[in-house]
């Protein structure tokens, strides 16, 4: 899209040049999808290219793993290669292609689009978000003045299309810790059509192999993440999601209903629970009447019960 009311591309990291009228540019795909008047009242004059930059992709040490903002996606889909990354037990490390390809993107998004940007534009069912808050990803804003933040990428999606970035701030980077990286993980996706946008995705860890984090994307607005001291049953699973997550959270828009999504999470939550309770490597893991439809309290049980 031709965004005819840009007067200026200024090559700048600092967040001292910022201004009203102003956006910072990444690999600029939603930018240029949406047009210069999508964001905000008044249209855009100026894009801060982040383009020249020269930030280092993906920067793996033993405490983890550093992800610029302006990592690609391209360029993050070859993680689990880097020989940094290969030569340590990360078993987190079996996120990053699955919610890669939740992109469902051609190859121009696929090498143009960033982790960053994804984060930034705080779609729900925004993939980086989804594996990033899964492993407990922390992001390092830059603000004016030389001031700098961080804040835990669950919290930094406030709501669809919602951050917490003030005006003029960067997303510098996402640290992935190792103690996450270091979990079991399991990962679940619904679309309703094979190539669509994710109405629901889930991602689970098992830290330390006995505490559940059930982090829940895409079917609700913002990120919600449950945390478990040891493994749950189902009906404390359900109760805990019945709890965390109001029915007025439930994303509604032609990719999903939020009944539909609502009950669609109940499953998901309750396979991944089933696949991280039985041994490593245990093979025939069905959705079968053991566990579904579970005996769901409250709002899941109602939803059930007529049908949905």
């Amino acid at each position: 899209m031709d965004m005819n009311t840009i007067e200026a591309v200024v090559p700048t990291t600092d967040p001292a040049q910022w201004r009203d009228g102003d956006a910072w540019l990444a690999g600029g795909t939603v930018l240029f999808s949406y047009g210069s008047c999508a964001f905000g009242p008044k249209p855009l004059r100026r894009l801060l290219d982040l383009g020249s930059a020269g930030w280092t992709p993906a920067t793996v040490t033993d405490d983890g793993i550093e992800l610029a903002a302006t990592c690609t996606v391209a360029q993050l889909y070859s993680l689990p290669d880097f020989p940094a990354a290969a030569g340590r037990s990360w078993p987190g490390l079996d996120l990053v292609r699955p919610c890669c390809d939740s992109f469902v993107a051609s190859f121009k998004v696929w090498n143009m689009s960033t982790v960053g940007g994804n984060l930034c534009t705080s779609l729900p069912a925004g993939p980086m978000i989804s594996l990033c808050a899964g492993l407990d990803g922390t992001a390092t804003i830059l603000g004016p003045g030389g001031t700098s933040r961080t804040v835990a990428v669950a919290e930094f999606v406030t709501g669809d299309a919602q951050n917490c970035l003030a005006p003029g701030e960067l997303l510098r980077s996402i640290h992935l810790p190792a103690s996450a990286l270091s979990a079991r993980v399991a990962f679940r996706r619904l679309s309703l059509s094979n190539l669509g946008r994710s109405g629901v995705l889930l991602v689970g860890r098992l830290d330390g192999g006995t505490s559940l984090v059930l982090t829940v994307t895409a079917a609700t607005k913002r990120p919600v993440q449950l945390r478990f001291e040891a493994l749950p049953d189902a009906d404390r699973l359900a109760a805990a999601l019945d709890d965390a997550i109001p029915a007025d959270l439930y994303h509604d828009d032609i990719h999903g209903l939020p009944d539909w999504r609502r009950d669609m999470t109940y499953r998901l939550a309750e396979e991944i629970r089933a696949e991280l309770s039985a041994p490593v490597g245990a093979t025939g893991l069905e959705v079968s009447g053991d566990f579904w439809p579970p005996a769901l309290p409250g709002a899941g049980r109602d939803a059930l019960s007529k049908g949905a």
